[in-house]
């Protein structure tokens, strides 16, 4: 698997540390758990410890994942990760970005935003409709990290224009890959998990934080 080279144990000095997930996303969860499995920690997912969600005001992903990661480590006492992740369509030059899960609306559901995706490139052609799943994730030490590690990775793709598969969430319906002959929603996770831009941006992650803490 993508992530083989990084199976060597990370064992932090002292015990076991425990690290806050700044999500109370099962599905991301269940993706981190996986591959950040090498690192000898404790993944707690902030919803397990009753913090919201703070206000994601910044203008890039890297911004609102540091928001979401220090907001945190502040209230848990504890390190943290977070991730800001979405859908970029070079036809909408960057939109949905960091919208993506509102992009239809506050309270926007995921056949929402297909819609309107689908809508605003109605006319468009095939070549024209590039796009790419895109990923910030932060860890940072303590609340006021002045060098939190970030790792950043993409997953180029075409938007679809219509529908296809049953397997993920968000606009993965509606995301091709051309070598693959198939949207994401129609790989099996366990392929999804090895080219997606979370999984790509914490197999980076992994060796950022064997170089921090490693032997």
């Amino acid at each position: 698997m993508l992530y083989e080279l990084y199976q060597e144990k990370i064992v932090f000095k002292g015990d076991t540390m425990e690290i806050v997930l700044a999500s109370s996303n099962k599905n991301k969860a269940k993706e981190f758990e996986e591959i950040l499995s090498p690192l000898d920690i404790k993944i707690i997912l902030q919803s397990d410890l009753n913090i919201e969600s703070p206000v994601e005001d910044g203008l890039s992903f890297v911004e609102n994942a540091l928001i979401k990661a220090r907001h945190a480590s502040k209230i848990a006492k504890r390190p943290a990760f977070a991730d800001d992740s979405g859908l970029c369509v070079d036809y909408l030059k960057g939109a949905p970005g960091i919208y993506s899960a509102r992009f239809a609306g506050e309270n926007a559901s995921d056949e929402d935003n297909n819609d309107k995706l689908l809508s605003l490139l109605k006319d468009v052609k095939m070549q024209d409709r590039k796009a790419q799943y895109y990923c910030a994730l932060v860890y940072v030490r303590h609340e006021n990290d002045p060098l939190p590690i970030i790792s950043l990775a993409s997953f180029n793709g075409v938007i679809a224009k219509e529908r296809m598969g049953s397997n993920g969430f968000g606009y993965d319906p509606l995301f091709f890959i051309p070598n693959r002959n198939s949207t994401v929603a129609q790989l099996p996770p366990q392929i999804k998990n090895l080219m997606s831009h979370r999984a790509k941006a914490m197999v980076k992650m992994l060796r950022l934080l064997k170089k921090e803490y490693g032997k």
